[in-house]
This record gives C-alpha cells, sequence and structure tokens, in this order.
C-alpha cells in the first residue's frame, strides 16, 4: 500500500469528481460591499489534474525524489495544488513562518539546505540580497512572471499542452514527508520531520475527534490545515486574511467568508476568533452553520467560550492541544469547558485541555532541564505537577541537524518508540483530563517551590479592565522577584491603576493565598508569539522588567 499522503487525492477524484475541493477569494478581498466575495475554485477532479501537472513538471524541471523545496505560496488554489504536487513527486516540502522575522527565516533556510524554492516573485528578489542563505538551491519556480534565468512559472506551466503521465511516488510510510519550522516562540526555530504515517496518523485522528464526513466545509485559519480537510474529502474555503498576521484579520471579511461557503468547520489561532467574536456581538451576527470552531495556539479564556455560545447556534467551540512535534493531544468542547472546568481554572488550578486524543497515551514526567530516559525517573501520579509527555504515532522523531535538541526533547520508550516531551507544565487530574499549566521555561521557582504561569494569571482574567495578564520572575540584584504584570483594555489613569491594584492583590489574597506576588505591573501591549500572535512572550516581558522597561 502506497503511505503517501497524497495518494488519498486520485482515490477522492473517482468518488467525487465535481465537487468542490477547494475555493479561494479572487485577489483576496471583496469586490465591492453590495457584491462581496467572488471565489474562484478547483474541483476535486480539478486539483487532481492540476497537482499532477505540477507534479510532473517539478519532475522534468530536475526536481525528483527525496529532494527538499522550500514553499512561500500564498494561500489559495496553487497552494493546496503545490502542495499535493510536492508530495506525489515524493519531495519533500519545506514549510517556514515567514513571520518569525527575517533573521530566524535566513537562519532556517541555511539551515536546512533546500535543494528548490517555489515562491512568490517578491521572495525571488529578496534572494538575491541574502545569495548565501539560498546558496544550496539549484531549482526555482516563481507563482507569476516575470521570469529570469533558469527559473520556471506556474503561470506557463498552467497552459502547457502535451501529454500527461500519472506521477504518484510510492512512500514508506518512515518516508520523510516533510520539515515544519516551529515559530520559535521559546528559543530558536527548529525543523521538524513529518513522516507520511504522521500526516496519515493525524488526518484519520482528527477525522475521528470531531467525527468529520465528505459533506463538511472546512475554513482554515492556517492554512496547511486544508491539506487535512481535503484528504478526508471535505470542502476547504480558504479565508480572506493574511495566516501569518492573524491578530489583524479583518472579522467582517471572514463573517462573510463563513456565511458564502455555510463553513462547518472553522479553525485557527485564537487571536482570530476573539476578533470574530467581538464583531458579530457588536452586530447581532450568529453563525448557523457552523458546527464546530477550532482554536489552537495558547489557552482560550473562558470569556471567549462564553461569547460563541450566543454566536453558534448550532455548534461548539473547541480547543485541541498539541504542537509542531505532536498534533493533535488531547480536545476539549467549550460546553465542557463552562459546565465543569471553569470554577477551577478560576481557582488557580490551571487550564483544563481535555481528555487524549484517539490511541495516544500522556504522562507526566518530573520537572527538570536535563535530557531523561525511561530507566531514570518514575512517571508522576495524578494531581502532581510535572512535565507534560506524549506517545503516539503523531509524536515526530526529530528536529533536523539538531542531535542534541532532539534528545534533550525525546524519550525512548520500552518498546522502542518515542515520547515527545512538550516543554510544557501539566498534570493529569482524577478523571483522566490534562490541566496544562504554562511552559516550562515560563515557571518561577521560589524556595525550591515551582510556580507555573497559567494557574496563576488565570484567577485575573475576568476583572472588566484586564485584557492579559502575565506571572513571571524576574531576576532583581540576583534574586528572583514574582511579578504579577498587567495588560489593560485601555490606557488607565493613576487612579484607576491604585484602584485595580488593589482589587488584583484583593483577589491574589482570596484565590491565591500561597503565590508570592511581590509586585504589580502594567504594560500597554505585551509581546506575542509570531505564529498565532497570541501566546504571552513571558521571558521578554521578564527581560523588559530587569532592564527597568516596565516599572
Amino acid at each position: 500500500m502506497n503511505a503517501n499522503i497524497a495518494a488519498r487525492l486520485p482515490l477522492l477524484a473517482k468518488k467525487y469528481p465535481t465537487r468542490i475541493a477547494v475555493s479561494a477569494p479572487i485577489k483576496g478581498k471583496p469586490v465591492n460591499k453590495e457584491k462581496g466575495f467572488v471565489y474562484e475554485e478547483l474541483t476535486f477532479s480539478e486539483l487532481e489534474e492540476r497537482s499532477n501537472l505540477y507534479a510532473s513538471q517539478l519532475h522534468d524541471l530536475g526536481l525528483k525524489r527525496g529532494k527538499k523545496v522550500l514553499m512561500f505560496i500564498r494561500p489559495g488554489l496553487d497552494f493546496s495544488a503545490m502542495t499535493f504536487a510536492i508530495f506525489r513527486a515524493g519531495l519533500i516540502p519545506i514549510f517556514i513562518d515567514p513571520g518569525m522575522g527575517r533573521k530566524n527565516l535566513l537562519n532556517a533556510v541555511t539551515q536546512i539546505k533546500p535543494d528548490g524554492l517555489i515562491a512568490e516573485p517578491e521572495v525571488h528578489v529578496m534572494r538575491l540580497f541574502f545569495p548565501k542563505a539560498f546558496n544550496s538551491v539549484k531549482y526555482f519556480v516563481t507563482t507569476k512572471g516575470p521570469t529570469w534565468g533558469k527559473m520556471a512559472s506556474l503561470r506557463k506551466w498552467k497552459h502547457f499542452s502535451g501529454t500527461q503521465t500519472t506521477l504518484m511516488e510510492h512512500m514508506e510510510p518512515l518516508d520523510t514527508a516533510a520539515i515544519l519550522f516551529t515559530s520559535g516562540g521559546t528559543g530558536s526555530p527548529k525543523g521538524v520531520r513529518y513522516t507520511h504515517k504522521i500526516f496519515n496518523a493525524q488526518v484519520d485522528r482528527l477525522k475521528e475527534m470531531f467525527n468529520l464526513n465528505e459533506e463538511e466545509v472546512d475554513l482554515p485559519g492556517f492554512p496547511l490545515f486544508s491539506l487535512f480537510t481535503i484528504t478526508m474529502g471535505m470542502k476547504s474555503a480558504i479565508p480572506a486574511m493574511n495566516p501569518s498576521k492573524p491578530s489583524l484579520c479583518n472579522p467582517e471579511w471572514l463573517v462573510r467568508n463563513i456565511l458564502d461557503h455555510n463553513a462547518t468547520f472553522v479553525a485557527g489561532s485564537p487571536a482570530i476568533w476573539k476578533r470574530v467574536a467581538d464583531y458579530c456581538e457588536a452586530n447581532a451576527i450568529t453563525l448557523p452553520s457552523v458546527k464546530y470552531l477550532v482554536m489552537f495556539g495558547a489557552p482560550v479564556s473562558l470569556e471567549l467560550h462564553q461569547k460563541f455560545k450566543s454566536i453558534l447556534k448550532n455548534g461548539d467551540t473547541f480547543t485541541p492541544y498539541g504542537a509542531t512535534e505532536c498534533l493533535p493531544v488531547t480536545n476539549i468542547s467549550g460546553s465542557k469547558v463552562l459546565n465543569d472546568c471553569a470554577s477551577e481554572m478560576e481557582k488557580g488550578r490551571g487550564t483544563c485541555v481535555g481528555a487524549p486524543a484517539p490511541e495516544t497515551i500522556i504522562k507526566i514526567a518530573p520537572i527538570t532541564d536535563t535530557p531523561l530516559s525511561e530507566e531514570n525517573f518514575e512517571w508522576l501520579k495524578p494531581g502532581v505537577l510535572g512535565e507534560i509527555c506524549v506517545l503516539s504515532d503523531t509524536v515526530t522523531p526529530e528536529y533536523v541537524g539538531m542531535p542534541k535538541k532532539t534528545h534533550e526533547a525525546k524519550i525512548s520508550s520500552s518498546e522502542g518508540r518515542l515520547w515527545h516531551r512538550m516543554g510544557d507544565l501539566g498534570y493529569i487530574d482524577n478523571d483522566g483530563l490534562l490541566w496544562f499549566c504554562g511552559r516550562k521555561g515560563h515557571r518561577v521557582t521560589l524556595n525550591n517551590i515551582v510556580y507555573p504561569s497559567v494557574p496563576q494569571e488565570n484567577p485575573f482574567l475576568n476583572i472588566p479592565l484586564v485584557q492579559k495578564c502575565a506571572y513571571v520572575g524576574p531576576l532583581i540584584n540576583g534574586v528572583p522577584i514574582p511579578c504579577l504584570i498587567i495588560e489593560p483594555k485601555r490606557k488607565l489613569t493613576s487612579h484607576e491603576k491604585n484602584d485595580l491594584e488593589i482589587k488584583l492583590r484583593e483577589l491574589a489574597h482570596t484565590k491565591l493565598p500561597e503565590t508570592p506576588i511581590n509586585r504589580v505591573l502594567f504594560h500597554s501591549e505585551f509581546p506575542v508569539d509570531v505564529r498565532h500572535n497570541i501566546k504571552i512572550d513571558r521571558l521578554k516581558l521578564k527581560d523588559m522588567v530587569e532592564k527597568g522597561h516596565i516599572r
């Protein structure tokens, strides 16, 4: 059997030749207020045909099985067609988040040494200014003209009229399928190796977790997510937004996209859905087609779950937990969070992220920054805080070219499989549910007692003037000083700050009597991660306090 994740596409094209596989707004914005969006579409048969055309052209260009291809294509029909083309040609796509910053991006390209570059024209212009980073690239493809040198063009390939043979490389389950880079939110970005077995397992797990079928319509806020839904036979409706800047999305446009397509499964960063929820509330809009509103990338506030209760007339919010190195790990509905977990979250118990995904085992290891092997520690009991570790067919095997980082992040099981250390703190409750308590690197340790970030922050998030809060332990004169930093919802007067600090300290005394808080500080806008635009960069906040930038 061919394990190639793209081998699912011709089967779907044969079963549903005229059904829409992917749709995208032309020019990425509405024509005007009255007409709204005009969409271009590919059926499963057309997507199969275009992906095969691109795969054949890549092969004829010289990009043969096993070569690495760096891909920078905007979300749209060609993004989907080219992604499947690369897989079916047996090539290895490299996905790097352009929002990670120029320095990190160029370092990632230098480290991974791609053979080919398939990109928008502006990326090809940029590489001319940084030739050293792109020194390994021998094959160039642009999405549009003009071309120069040995560069090929998708625009020309679309008009190719020669005979095409079907290209579908036979891949084994453990063959490398792709390299996805982490965002670098807690260190330098790392290239994570995916196999075809992992991609196939992810598709099957997500399908089972949400009970998805071919009748559903997906609206992916994270472009690569459409790979999963298209291979399930779902229609993927590409939204009108820049996926590298989710916090700047236009909620009116997204609502229009959802209503135009009757989208049933919508997914992306909480930064997207907060804007959509606020817009829907302000304009008394509901989203009756949506069954599953999936938010991932950071803990989701109780307030956001609550807002969507009235917006989703026939659906619910969901917050799956995972990481680039292992996805999905758990899942939980907003209804369960609000009905069964909210009171414990507000008491400082952490954030409940639900039960394990199908065929996934979760255990808790002792907190340490050193490598672990199963022989030198014991797994912790339910209720005890430690590092979350996962055993699953979706665990990625390594960071490419970084054996030391791989050794630090993996634990070999007695059966020879790999546990992944999530780098997150948490615990398993008596019902088998996982509670997330923050990044391991964000913990504050005083007198040998560990204070994880999220449990110390949750009790304050329901105070009306509080937008975000962070619990950090900056070193002042070499001594950790526990601080609660607040991002207010608007600019506060000195009098309002004093009143708010009194409220915060009173609440801390009631809800967190054993948590030390030496200082309450205010900062107008928290630094956040580049991918989801919502994870608080607590290490940067800590550094800003140490340098006196936050007082």
